[in-house]
């Protein structure tokens, strides 16, 4: 499908004599127009009179903030990274519309996969909903990678201006060199005493997102769960999970050389899945790697060899291994009638004949999928089911 099935609006970014042209999803952040505070902080970074040669654009979106400051300094180098793999391929997407060089986009969980620590400015538009701990470390952790002169310049909703001044004004050598705030919005500037050497394992590893590890217990099956903040079903499932998780309790017993999850998320399906049928090996898809690496972490965690489990941070289900798979399971995302279609023929094209897909999600996607399936004559419906406004359908790929 050569349609870009997430595509929203094309969107104009103009700052002084600069001017961007940005597509945007409405899976993104600020998908209708550029977000005020994107605007505010990038004012205040062109009014400080900075010259950055490296930057770092931390949870960079559609890639407003990190692009525009390449037009502006034009003989920068700017990395922009972020969690969703959606937002790298737009961002990749709209430096190549905007024919910028000099640019690297790549996938990282905050700074854990960033590629240098001597970076000039570091900036972040802060997520509103990120969570105390994981502001505070996107905030103090800046240090590792800042050059020994280098600038961190965030913007944070009115809300949190005075737990993001906090957390600053505690951070041994930390110094506050600019701070405003406007209707909604608050930004600081601040640099810290000297460089300091980053910390051998990475935020992930020292647990910045965790909850609470947690034991489930159902039926036939009990394993354990280190919930993380950021994630949905921390204390319980949701209705069409449960669906799902049913689904495959229902196949137990039969052989599953090779199974893929995809939309992962805490890692019940996946974790379920292994306890129950204990397939050859475990392929994790999903756009979000704090999704990815918590689910690997709960396969682990319950006895599932990690040579048997792939990841792939990734929008879609297309992949590049040769051998079909066994079983695809996962809960269909609220993307639209157009994209739940994209995954089904991509899991599809990806099952080998009279393997099995079970997907569940609400129940007005399931039944446009349900009524396409019929249509199109490749998989075929085995089972359907219904509850409280969700469904699930379980599919075999014809012979």
């Amino acid at each position: 499908m050569d349609k870009d099935v997430h595509f929203h609006k094309t969107v104009t970014f103009s700052a002084g004599k600069q001017t961007l042209q940005l597509q945007t999803s409405q899976e993104l952040f600020s998908s209708h127009d550029i977000d005020t505070g994107t605007k505010f902080l990038l004012r205040s970074i062109v009014e400080a009179g900075y010259r950055p040669e490296l930057i770092l654009d931390v949870g960079c979106g559609y890639g407003p903030l990190g692009m525009m400051l390449k037009k502006i300094y034009p003989e920068s180098n700017v990395q922009m990274i972020d969690r969703d793999a959606l937002a790298v391929a737009y961002s990749r997407q709209n430096a190549e519309l905007n024919e910028l060089r000099g640019v690297e986009i790549y996938g990282s969980l905050g700074y854990d996969d960033v590629k240098r620590d001597d970076f000039d400015l570091i900036i972040s538009n802060i997520p509103g909903k990120a969570g105390e701990a994981v502001i505070k470390y996107l905030l103090q952790e800046s240090r590792y990678y800042l050059a020994a002169k280098g600038i961190a310049a965030i913007v944070v909703v009115a809300a949190l201006e005075s737990l993001a001044a906090k957390v600053l004004e505690e951070t041994p050598g930390c110094k506050i060199v600019l701070r405003r705030k406007r209707a909604g919005h608050a930004i600081f500037h601040y640099r810290f005493n000297g460089k300091t050497t980053k910390p051998d394992r990475s935020g992930f590893e020292r647990g910045v997102y965790d909850r609470d590890n947690i034991k489930i217990r159902r039926e036939d099956v009990e394993y354990s769960m280190q919930t993380a903040y950021g994630l949905p079903e921390f204390d319980s499932l949701s209705y069409d999970s449960e669906m799902l998780i049913a689904a495959i309790r229902d196949i137990k017993g039969r052989e599953i050389p090779r199974a893929a999850v995809f939309s992962t998320g805490q890692g019940h399906t996946a974790v379920t899945l292994y306890r129950l049928i204990n397939p050859g090996g475990i392929e994790l898809v999903d756009r979000d790697l704090l999704a990815l690496r918590y689910t690997r972490r709960n396969l682990i965690q319950n006895g599932c060899p990690p040579e048997s489990i792939s990841i792939s941070h990734q929008v879609g289900l297309e992949r590049r291994a040769a051998k079909k798979l066994d079983l695809i399971a996962g809960v269909l995302r609220d993307e639209g009638r157009e994209a739940d279609l994209w995954i089904l023929r991509q899991a599809s094209e990806e099952l080998k004949p009279g393997g099995t897909m079970i997907i569940a999600g609400g129940s007005t996607a399931i039944t446009r999928l349900a009524a396409s399936i019929e249509k199109e004559g490749q998989l075929s419906i085995r089972s359907r089911e219904r509850r409280r406004g969700y469904s699930l359908l379980g599919l075999d790929k014809v012979v």
